[in-house]
């Protein structure tokens, strides 16, 4: 993967439109999936794969590699397809989601290729990240660690004592992304446990905070790369919950969802473009 300013946002928008068009064919199966935060994840998902992690995807455990942990496991489907397309499997395994018989759980195991712990128990990704951060460190490694957490996860406390943490030991090589999409599975976050004033409360952890379009390659690739010295860095991803599907555009029902054949095909066509 490249470390350069993005060079073909057209071709990451086509990576990111097939990524939710499998993130829409696991809705589909047979146990459904978490499609709305998937969706809102998508781009941010593609943006660290295809243009910013040091990683090898025939070697996933390569020493040398950027960490990435996916705090909001339940955003499973989009992290499958985005290590699929970038060659971590093959993209055919993604019918296998949530079988017996298969690895690819409802929420992320090691016995993925490239992915690092197993998540999902929400507000622990950010104390698994600060721990890696350190250990590189102090190892001497460059290696630099990325957590994606969801905003409803915020309201846990685990968050917090990481947030600490990382700024305590000044892991600059630490930098948490929040996918801002404002719902969570009860509603809006601001109404179940306000977040705001949220850039505010990170600086006030001593971090780095940068407020970007999470679905705008031109603003996320450069804060993604971009390091504070002395200072962990969270990046505040705007985002829209179903994003790509007009329909499940802002709607907490997209939080998981079981489609079935007509509505299936309903937001594949408006992932197209055609409706």
């Amino acid at each position: 993967m490249t470390t350069a300013a993005v060079t073909d946002d057209l071709g990451l928008r086509r990576v990111a439109l097939a990524v939710r068009e499998h993130v829409l064919a696991i809705g589909a199966g047979p146990i459904g999936t978490h499609v709305g935060g998937a969706l809102s994840a998508t781009d941010i998902l593609v943006a660290l794969y295809r243009e910013v992690l040091r990683v090898r995807p025939d070697e996933p455990r390569w020493p040398g590699r950027d960490h990435f942990i996916l705090s909001k496991g339940h955003a499973s489907a989009a992290l499958y397809a985005t290590l699929a397309e970038c060659g971590f499997f093959p993209v055919d395994e993604l019918a296998t989601y949530g079988r017996s018989d298969g690895r690819l759980m409802a929420h992320p195991t090691p016995a993925v290729p490239g992915v690092e712990f197993a998540t999902g128990s929400l507000g622990h990704g950010l104390a698994l990240g600060a721990g890696l951060g350190l250990a590189a460190r102090r190892a001497g490694r460059p290696n630099r660690v990325y957590v994606l957490m969801g905003d409803g996860e915020l309201q846990e406390g685990s968050v917090w004592e990481a947030a600490m943490a990382a700024a305590h030991y000044r892991l600059d090589n630490v930098t948490a992304i929040v996918d801002r999409n404002r719902l969570q599975i009860s509603g809006s976050t601001e109404e179940r446990m306000g977040l705001e004033p949220l850039a505010d409360k990170w600086r006030a952890f001593g971090w780095a905070v940068s407020d970007v379009d999470g679905h705008d390659f031109a603003q996320l690739v450069p804060a993604l790369l971009a390091r504070a010295e002395g200072r962990p860095t969270v990046l505040l991803a705007d985002t829209v919950k179903g994003r790509g599907v007009r329909h499940l555009h802002h709607r907490k029902q997209s939080h998981f969802a079981k489609l079935g054949r007509a509505a299936y095909e309903r937001a594949l066509t408006a992932l197209r473009g055609v409706a």
